[in-house]
């Protein structure tokens, strides 16, 4: 019984363009030989399913699978001939399965079909090292300020026996005798093949005759290390800094990764930070808050500012002083603010002298027969 084709894809007969599209991609990289290595049935779908959608995707071909169903085409190699579109090919008029996939991407073809299936042309071996993490944990104020921290981690570091080669003293490179010198090697699977690094030397196109009997042959080992770290006045928690070349060492003399230091910034006993601004709650004297009068305020940096409090001063009052915030990690000679929270500090206990004169005051305001504000009784007691 012949194929369905819209059956093979898993689509509708009323599939649009872009939903054929989508469909014989999860098909393809379903049965793709690659895959499925040895599997003869997987293959031989993977040829169904190419040979479908390269009907189906074309409107001229597609319509006259509609009127005559797969009688219309012999074998998968096309509308026979006097048929419409008719032509040679394995797939309909397709030489290779990446010839369908310039179709469907425009002409970028084969660099789409090998990235998506692990095939592809020339590779060259990447022998750099890895990059590596670290967190450093620092105060506000030294963020503030900027500081120099040391930190110690383990990494991978050339070898000293073999001065990162890799190979023993004396020794020689030769030819691989598996790609013979290429780094590559060929796979077939059916009907196409695929270039790979080479299994043997790894992409090198090179072997040592003797490895290095510290290393192993990989040119670098484990081991302690220890670096300066210079952070900038106003980085973040989160700020993520680059340490060149300070990661693991690359195998054979490869290049070094990096080293990836993340910045965790300790939270403060009295300020908050927001960007670059800075917050701060302070107990006012309710006396000072009623009368008015100065306050010093604490700074990030260590310093005192003055701050006025005009009479009648109410708790949750924020005043703003500028320029006294975190430095901006770009342009340290740029600051954020810092805002000065009001506390109306409430005294707990009082003597004798000073409950007798505060009776007194409360009496002359009148707050024994209204012991709330006016404004707020009058809005919610009317």
């Amino acid at each position: 019984m012949a194929d369905d084709y819209y059956d093979l894809l898993g689509v509708s007969k009323t599939a649009t363009s872009e939903e054929l599209k989508k469909a014989y991609r999860k098909q393809a990289m379903k049965y793709h030989p690659d895959k499925n290595p040895g599997d003869k049935a997987a293959e031989e779908m993977f040829k169904k399913v190419s040979h479908a959608y390269e009907v189906l995707s074309d409107d001229q071909k597609r319509q006259t699978y509609d009127q005559f169903g797969s009688a219309a085409f012999e074998g998968g190699a096309g509308p026979r001939a006097g048929g419409p579109g008719g032509g040679p090919g394995g797939f309909g008029g397709f030489h290779d399965p990446s010839d369908l996939f310039r179709q469907m991407f425009g002409g970028q073809g084969g660099s789409i079909f090998e990235s998506m299936f692990g095939g592809g042309g020339s590779q060259e071996q990447d022998n750099s090292g890895e990059d590596l993490r670290a967190e450093i944990r620092i105060t506000l104020e030294e963020a503030a300020k900027g500081v120099e921290k040391k930190i110690k981690y383990r990494r991978h570091a050339h070898c000293d026996a073999c001065d990162g080669s890799g190979a023993e003293k004396g020794s020689k490179k030769k030819t691989c005798h598996t790609c013979k010198g290429s780094g590559q090697v060929v796979r077939s699977n059916g009907f196409f093949s695929v270039r790979q690094p080479c299994p043997t030397c790894g992409g090198a196109g090179e072997v040592i005759e003797k490895p290095c009997k510290k290393c192993g042959g990989e040119g670098r080992v484990v081991a302690e290390h220890e670096i300066s770290v210079k952070i900038p006045a106003g980085v973040d928690h989160g700020t993520r800094l680059r340490s060149r070349g300070n990661g693991s060492a690359g195998v054979r003399g490869g290049e070094s990764g990096d080293l990836h230091v993340f910045i965790n910034v300790e939270e403060h006993d009295l300020f908050r930070r927001e960007d670059t601004d800075l917050h701060c709650e302070v107990p006012v004297k309710f006396t000072i808050a009623t009368l008015g009068g100065a306050i010093e305020v604490p700074t990030i940096d260590g310093g005192k500012v003055s701050l006025k409090i005009p009479a009648g001063t109410q708790g949750g009052t924020v005043f703003k002083l500028r320029a006294n915030g975190m430095p901006h990690l770009r342009d340290p000679k740029v600051r954020g603010d810092l805002f000065v929270h009001v506390a109306i500090d409430v005294p707990k206990k009082l003597n004798a002298d000073q409950r007798e004169k505060l009776e007194a005051f409360s009496k002359a305001c009148g707050d024994t027969e209204n012991p709330v504000s006016e404004s707020w009784f009058s809005r919610f007691f009317k």
